[in-house]
């Protein structure tokens, strides 16, 4: 089913789940602008960041499976959400001297910005096994783990039905009544 479907922002009409069968590796790492007047600490992480999305992007050997930007909260945090086939793939480019990251890595510390309050980086590494992860869209073009390379969406029905059924928990047949028609109008008039 999924792979018409990725890399376009068409929604999928109907409650889909991501569905990879190997392990990977979710990785989110961002910068805080904190003194926003220090334009010469913040500014060279903030143009170097996309270019290593492009970087990676552009090989298809590095073992990134996709990547999302993100801001906020505020205007202050500028952040990626990113999939990856494996730590190894991600430390290897984190290391790799002749990839953007390893030369802007080692400025940041010798340059005194690692110091300096004036902006803030952080980075968060979660290895997941196949059978630890659920996940479901609802009328949603393929969207974080969904649009990554190399996961297959699937209909998330019968056990997929609920998260503990994704997670392999339940039979999937354990989601909480749904209140009727006639229910819902009820409580909106008790509410007004």
């Amino acid at each position: 089913m999924a792979d018409d479907h990725h890399g376009t922002a068409t929604p999928i009409e109907q409650k889909v789940a991501a569905d990879r069968s190997e392990k990977f590796v979710v990785f989110h790492i961002g910068v805080r602008i904190n003194a926003f007047w220090k334009l010469h600490r913040w500014l060279p992480i903030v143009l170097i960041a996309p270019r290593m999305v492009r970087e990676l992007v552009s090989d298809p050997e590095s073992g990134l499976l996709g990547s999302r930007t993100v801001v906020g909260p505020g205007i202050r945090n500028i952040g990626f959400i990113q999939y990856w086939d494996s730590f190894e793939a991600l430390r290897d480019y984190a290391r790799d001297s002749d990839r953007l990251h390893f030369s802007a890595w080692q400025e940041y510390y010798e340059d005194g910005t690692n110091e300096d309050a004036g902006v803030g980086i952080w980075h968060e590494t979660y290895v997941i096994d196949p059978d630890e992860y659920e996940t479901v869209y609802n009328n949603m073009p393929p969207h974080g783990l969904a649009a990554s390379d190399d996961t297959e969406i699937v209909p998330a029905s019968d056990q997929r039905h609920t998260a503990a059924g994704r997670m392999g928990r339940t039979d999937g047949t354990d989601s909480p009544p749904q209140r009727t028609v006639e229910e819902h109008e009820m409580a909106t008039l008790e509410e007004a």
